[in-house]
């Protein structure tokens, strides 16, 4: 007992020594770990005779749980003064101004999606979504796209490893794979807008290896020309604010619509800068058309009952020629002094409110 005594002392004067937490645990370590002298006394009971292990079992427990209590307590006393030299020496001047509270701001190509989507919203529109990798059917087959087709070489598409059904698997060229899953999914009357990301071989001062689109799908039994016309022409005037705005169809060629147009505004170019509306020139800012017939029975929707129409824009191409921005590969640049620029504080969505619908 006079021995434990000792050893009781002597360890305790030890912890009360220990300057650190690092000190301290390799005292806890020494004493009460595997190899440690209080643990060896505990594994010295094996070798007493019963009435020797049963006193000498609770003197060994008692001072392990001693030692064990010092060490927490020195360990709580040591944490303290540490947290005490911490805020001492990391004191914070309140008198100080005030750091500036920055404020974000809404990018342009966000801005322009909401724009879009709250313009076809209020014509009865719905959003759909599809996967951007694609396989080869939905983005090209499908649409009638003939297997030469130039949009199918590996200078225009981005192609990956991945197979299905022999096919090799694409990062989408157009959202146009999502209306063809929608008219497989869904049946007529269908009436849906597909924004999202496309990717193709492509990069200049107005090509992006990945940019925007929005595509539009209208299928049912009596839709025709006239009702795409009214559409596009009611969505023109809503995005850029002008309820005059000159808008013209120009007969073009699609593989998936029949027949096809391109979409022109007016403008003019005054001073070497271009301002859309009224003016001598015409811009060109989307296609369109009458949803080919092959592409309906392809989805399995009958062409001699159902009809609709297609068409779909840029998103950069539409907010570059609204907001006045010269270089498309900027909206890419991550340029904060950019972005303050032609940010959005909050979103500034027209309505179309007191416009037809369809």
């Amino acid at each position: 007992m006079k021995n434990l005594d000792e050893l009781k002392s002597e360890i305790e004067e030890a912890i009360h020594g220990a300057a650190d937490l690092n000190a301290l645990e390799d005292i806890r370590i020494s004493e009460l770990g595997k190899k440690g002298r209080v643990s060896g006394l505990m594994k010295s009971l094996g070798k007493m005779d019963p009435e020797e292990r049963k006193t000498a079992g609770q003197q060994f427990n008692e001072l392990k749980q001693a030692v064990a209590a010092l060490i927490k307590t020195r360990k709580i006393d040591l944490e303290n003064a540490d947290l005490d030299a911490s805020l001492a020496e990391e004191k914070i001047d309140i008198t100080l101004p005030a750091r500036p509270d920055t404020q974000g701001s809404i990018h342009p190509i966000s801005q322009t999606m909401d724009e879009v989507v709250a313009i076809f919203g209020e014509m009865g529109f719905t959003v759909a979504e599809g996967p951007d990798i694609e396989e080869d059917w939905y983005n090209f087959t499908a649409l009638n796209i003939p297997v030469d087709h130039p949009a199918r070489q590996e200078h225009d598409t981005f192609y990956v490893n991945a197979e299905k059904d022999g096919q090799r698997m694409v990062l989408r060229t157009h959202t146009s794979p999502v209306q063809i899953r929608t008219m497989q999914s869904q049946k007529p009357p269908i009436r849906i807008i597909v924004p999202g990301r496309t990717y193709r071989c492509d990069h200049d001062a107005t090509h992006s290896p990945m940019f925007h689109q929005v595509e539009g799908l209208v299928v049912d039994e009596t839709t025709h020309m006239g009702h795409l016309k009214g559409c596009l022409i009611e969505f023109c005037r809503a995005f850029f604010r002008d309820d005059d705005l000159p808008v013209r169809f120009r007969p073009s060629y699609f593989p998936f619509t029949e027949p096809s147009a391109e979409v022109d505004i007016g403008c003019s170019f005054e001073d070497g800068s271009l301002k859309i509306g009224h003016g001598d020139d015409w811009l060109e800012i989307l296609g369109s058309g009458m949803v080919n017939p092959a592409v309906l029975e392809n989805c399995g929707i009958d062409s001699t009952k159902y009809q609709g129409f297609a068409f779909g824009m840029g998103i950069e191409r539409i907010a570059m020629l609204k907001y006045g921005i010269p270089d498309l590969r900027t909206f890419y640049d991550s340029d904060l002094r950019w972005l303050r620029h032609y940010g959005f504080r909050s979103l500034d969505v027209p309505s179309m409110v007191g416009r037809a619908s369809l």
